[in-house]
């Protein structure tokens, strides 16, 4: 049973500075490496999007259907007027004009309601089509495991929620808009001018294989622009993300030139890539307008003959014109269009290929449940879990090996810790361990149950893992206690401080438990939210409790405070303590020395410290220090 009180990554555009530990151990992949996306995925992500809304989509269609008809007969009415209403008015018979003119007043009246009704009726399914994408992007990066956020920077997955959606909404707001009115006034149009002169007609038809032509060369070449423009906008993010997360070194070390460097290349990179998409839609625009405006003028030419001979009525020539120019009109918009698609179509491959990556620490098919035995929350002796490493092999997927084959056990209720050097393999035994990894080979059970047969919110709810981040959330102290055990009443919150040590701290705060602790904790120092973690920990009761270098931003008096606690909270249970500081080793019923992933030296503090080994020699230089 594992219960994560402090999240790897959290989850606002700010990066926390991996360890040197975690440095040395993670692979590095290169800073333009983006998520790939699967054949087919971008098509099937808008199917499930659109899915739930089919019918309204369908009721929308049919409106502008019809809006599109009231509005592409006006034309029409013009000739009538032209050949019918004219000639009878001067007979002194008024009804035919003031026919045309009432039917065109009321096309009109119907064309602005039935485009207002469109407009909104799309703008509620373009939202909740959005809504429903940003909740399965953030539901999805929590779900993905730690490797994979690892690998990723968060500035990528928020491109993804904040830059490709507006894309998408960009698309859906005003580009499908487009794109029916231009479907829908080719087609109308293009069989009224065939009834109306088949000549005619036909000869304004011709022009759209030109047309094609234009719009293909155009989506080819705008497609692969507007790739790198996606990628070149994920890219200003992580830059921007990355350098305010570290403001702090940044001022330090005086790397403001050296970031506005680096930061105006991504940004220029964006910057061209923008203009090449821009430049593309210049290129298309010039070439369909010179297309139209050569048929417009052969047409009027040709239909000028035709009325002269008697074969073509004036009217009909000027409805003529008029649809024409209705015909070829919607060339921007539909260059508008093309240019939001691949835009939008670039940002939908980049989040379908978020979306498709499947966790590496997946949900078992079948979940099994731990042994009758301890439940979480033994604060009474013997009420921890035996944890066993069983020819455990993890390696990352660039190949490279962290930790060699080994066996371990730890018994129920005793306290391990783990040293080591820099890179030595500790975090990655402890991830193991939580299940942030699945090994490479081999298995890591609790009680003989394998972790992977465990469903996460069992395995989430016995074994808390402490982390030096010390992570806090925004909102008050109480609760980020209660994190660890949601439910807790006020009275537990409060106790659990007290055991840890920090109640005179929180209770000393201007709001006491209610104090904001702001953003990623900000408004205490490091110690004092290590304290509020080391309480979140306490109330959250595990069998198993593991802390990785969890007292490494604590003082002298801070970690002597929580080490008089932590036997409290370690007593019966089995922990797992990841140190740097050999004083946290002290409370250890047992010490493991690793090296290269090797564990080279193995029991209590006491025999190895009177030995000649690797421990013995840290004691000894931790001493001199001290002195």
């Amino acid at each position: 049973m594992t219960t994560i009180v402090e999240p790897a990554k959290p989850a606002e555009p700010d990066e926390p500075a991996k360890s040197p530990a975690e440095a040395d151990e993670l692979p590095s992949p290169g800073e333009d490496e983006d998520i790939p996306v699967p054949p087919g995925a971008a098509r099937a992500l808008l199917r499930e999007l659109l899915g739930p809304h089919r019918r309204r989509i369908a009721f929308a269609m049919l409106v502008v259907l019809v809006q599109q008809a009231a509005l592409q007969s006006g034309p029409l009415l013009v000739a009538f007027a032209m050949d019918r209403g004219i000639p009878a008015l001067r007979d002194h018979d008024s009804g035919p004009l003031i026919a045309v003119v009432a039917a065109y007043l009321g096309c009109g009246a119907l064309s602005t309601v039935l485009q207002r009704m469109f407009i909104r009726l799309s703008g509620r399914i373009n939202q909740d089509i959005l809504l429903d994408l940003r909740g399965r992007i953030f539901r999805h990066a929590q779900r993905l495991s730690l490797d994979f956020h690892e690998r990723y920077t968060s500035g990528r997955i928020i491109s993804r929620a904040t830059s490709d959606v507006d894309a998408l909404r960009e698309l859906l707001s005003e580009g499908l808009q487009e794109l029916l009115t231009v479907i829908l006034s080719v087609c109308y149009i293009s069989v009224v001018l065939v009834v109306m002169d088949w000549r005619l007609g036909l000869a304004a038809l011709i022009s759209f294989l030109p047309m094609y032509l234009s719009i293909r060369s155009f989506r080819r070449r705008s497609l692969r622009v507007y790739r790198r423009s996606r990628t070149a906008v994920a890219g200003v993010i992580v830059k921007f993300s990355e350098t305010m997360n570290g403001i702090r070194p940044v001022q330090a070390f005086r790397r403001e030139a050296a970031n506005n460097e680096s930061f105006g290349t991504v940004n220029r990179q964006s910057a061209i890539a923008t203009a090449d998409g821009l430049l593309e839609m210049a290129r298309y625009v010039g070439v369909s307008r010179a297309v139209a405006n050569t048929w417009i003028t052969g047409v009027v030419v040709l239909g000028a003959f035709l009325v002269d001979d008697g074969s073509l009525a004036l009217g009909v020539l000027t409805a003529f014109v008029l649809y024409l120019r209705r015909l070829y009109d919607p060339i921007d918009q539909l260059a508008m269009f093309l240019n939001s698609y691949q835009s939008a179509a670039a940002a939908l491959e980049k989040m379908a290929g978020l979306l498709a990556h499947e966790p590496t620490v997946a949900e078992p098919t079948e979940p099994k449940e731990l042994p009758a035995g301890p439940e979480a929350g033994g604060r009474a002796a013997g009420k921890g879990r035996e944890v066993s490493f069983e020819q455990v092999r993890f390696a990352y997927r660039t190949g490279k090996e962290v930790l060699p084959p080994f066996d371990l056990v730890l018994p129920a209720g005793q306290t391990t810790a783990v040293v080591g050097a820099t890179g030595a393999g500790k975090s990655t035994l402890a991830k193991l361990l939580a299940r942030f990894y699945d090994p490479t080979s081999g298995r890591v059970t609790l009680d003989g149950v394998d972790v992977r047969d465990l469903s996460t919110t069992e395995l989430r709810r016995g074994v808390v893992m402490v982390t030096q981040e010390s992570f806090l959330f925004s909102g008050t102290v109480a609760e980020n206690i209660a994190i660890g055990r949601p439910g807790a009443s006020r009275e537990e919150v409060e106790q659990a401080a007290r055991e840890i040590g920090a109640y005179e701290f929180i209770a000393a705060l201007p709001d006491g438990f209610d104090t904001d602790v702001r953003k990623r904790g900000g408004r205490i120092s490091a110690g004092q939210r290590q304290l509020v973690a080391f309480a979140r920990a306490l109330l959250a009761d595990p069998a198993v409790l593991i802390l990785d270098e969890a007292t490494s931003s604590l003082d002298v008096p801070g970690e002597q405070a929580v080490q008089r606690a932590m036997r409290t909270v370690l007593a019966g249970r089995t922990a797992v303590i990841i140190a740097h500081r050999l004083s946290t080793v002290e409370i250890a019923d047992r010490v493991l020395v690793m090296d290269q992933g090797r564990i080279v030296e193995d029991g209590t503090p006491a025999d190895l410290i009177s030995g000649q080994g690797r421990f013995a020699n840290l004691h000894q230089a931790w001493r001199e220090s001290l002195v």
